[in-house]
């Protein structure tokens, strides 16, 4: 009878011991059954991949590039004078490859660089300007272009010109013709000389009346920030 009792609580302890251990393995503080592989918690969502977008680059416009100016005051070799400023506002728009650097409407700024009364200088009038900066979306940026000169001989004959050749306007109105504000004379001719209007005119000193189209070419290459 002793042995039957002893050897129940044999069991017994050998049972218990059994349980204990396998309390011990599913406690294991080393498993967390709630964390991924990635080290989050369970079900979390995974973060996808974020793509970057590719800020917009500079444009840049080439030496050559035509700038068409509408000039919003009357120069006169008459009563302009060298280092003289005039103001004006891009004609259309200027693009590069389909993408609009300059919009119209665009603000500019200019130079006289040389002026002579008709008489003074072998008989003949001449005015000659040129643009040194412009404003796109709120920012000025300095610019290099060639001279836009216009020269009146003997008894009104008179010419204008882009230093370096090419096609140029320099539409002639109003005064220019005698006609009124805004009747437009004059077209642009391309080739080497770089003529670029001519007509008649009674005037004795060049004039170039307020909403005169001119047209300049870069000297340099501009980069218009975006």
């Amino acid at each position: 009878m002793r042995k039957r009792w002893a050897l129940c609580g044999i069991v017994a302890g050998l049972l218990t011991m059994a349980g204990c251990g396998n309390s011990g393995t599913a406690t294991n503080p080393g498993t967390d059954t709630n964390a991924t592989a990635g080290g989050g918690p369970a079900g979390s969502p995974t973060s996808a991949p974020t793509s970057k977008v590719e800020a917009p680059k500079p444009i840049v416009l080439p030496a050559g590039t035509t700038i068409p100016v509408i000039l919003s005051s009357t120069l006169s070799s008459r009563t302009s004078s060298p280092g003289d400023d005039f103001e004006g506002s891009t004609a259309e728009p200027v693009s590069v490859g389909g993408e609009v650097a300059i919009p119209k409407g665009a603000h500019v700024t200019g130079t006289v660089l040389n002026t002579k009364k008709q008489g003074a200088f072998a008989g003949q009038g001449v005015l000659s300007i040129k643009l040194t900066r412009i404003s796109v979306r709120g920012k000025g940026y300095a610019v290099e272009t060639s001279a836009f000169t216009e020269t009146v001989k003997g008894k009104g004959k008179r010419t204008a010109v882009v230093t370096g050749g090419g096609a140029a306007v320099g539409a002639l109105i109003g005064g220019l013709a005698g006609g009124g504000k805004g009747a437009a004379i004059g077209a642009g001719v391309g080739g080497g000389g770089g003529l670029a209007a001519s007509g008649a005119t009674g005037g004795k000193n060049v004039t170039l009346p307020a909403e005169t189209r001119v047209n300049f070419k870069l000297a340099e290459d501009l980069t218009i920030e975006p």
